[in-house]
């Protein structure tokens, strides 16, 4: 049986009419005006802090056009709703009280560390981070002899504060503690009520997992504890 070859060529799309090219030259470009508007902006600005700020919304602009997709530019000043994760890690010695969300938890090593306690430090992370704020160890510095050697409690109780001040209130909170030993099972009850109560929240919306890390690098070996914490602040 013979092959047949075949071949094509491409079809030359069919000339677009002058009235249509007329009608679609008349439409304003969109990346132009918007890339002139903020220009504008910039331009009027008249002090260096404002500046630099909207020369970064500018360039924000500029990028947003150039890829095809526009957004507002214009930052919310009420989010209904906050995320913040927070993470810390402390030293286990012999010798120190372990403490684990303001509870005593009797084990044979405890942390070193700037104030005490590791859940609690994560918290505070998580919600100056929801809050857009810098991290607990700019606002609380152990360099600071106000903080040194103070309760975690009292940086809870401020970045609390704080959260209210801004206007927001805990939506829901989900805390994961990882060490070795000791197992925290019989204790959680007791953890998550009193951070409850440091946070002024409701225990339905605090929730506590612990977790081992199968023996794996120093949180393994009980030689280390740490906490992640995830937050959700809600506008009240």
């Amino acid at each position: 049986m013979a092959t047949r070859f075949y071949s094509c060529s491409l079809i030359p799309a069919r000339p677009t009419s002058g009235s249509v090219l007329n009608k679609y030259s008349l439409l304003p470009n969109p990346r132009i005006s918007i890339t002139r508007r903020h220009t504008t902006l910039v331009s009027s600005s008249s002090s260096s802090s404002s500046f630099t700020l909207r020369a970064s919304v500018s360039s924000a602009a500029t990028s947003t056009a150039v890829d095809g997709t526009i957004s507002s530019t214009k930052p919310s000043k009420s989010l209904p709703f906050r995320v913040g994760h927070g993470f810390d890690l402390h030293r286990l010695e012999p010798g120190y009280p372990l403490i684990i969300g303001g509870i005593d938890i009797p084990h044979d090593r405890g942390c070193e560390a700037h104030s005490d306690d590791v859940l609690l430090h994560c918290v505070v992370d998580a919600i100056l981070g929801a809050l857009g704020l810098p991290d607990i160890g700019q606002i609380f510095p152990d360099s600071d002899p106000k903080w040194k050697g103070a309760p975690s409690s009292v940086f809870i109780k401020e970045a609390v504060r704080l959260m209210h001040e801004a206007g927001y209130e805990i939506g829901n909170l989900d805390a994961t503690l990882i060490l070795q030993r000791p197992k925290l099972s019989p204790h959680k009850g007791v953890i998550k009520a009193n951070l409850s109560e440091l946070l002024g929240a409701d225990p339905s919306v605090v929730n506590l997992k612990a977790k081992t890390h199968e023996k794996v690098d120093s949180l393994g070996e009980n030689r280390s504890i740490a906490a992640h914490t995830v937050v959700l602040l809600m506008r009240k």
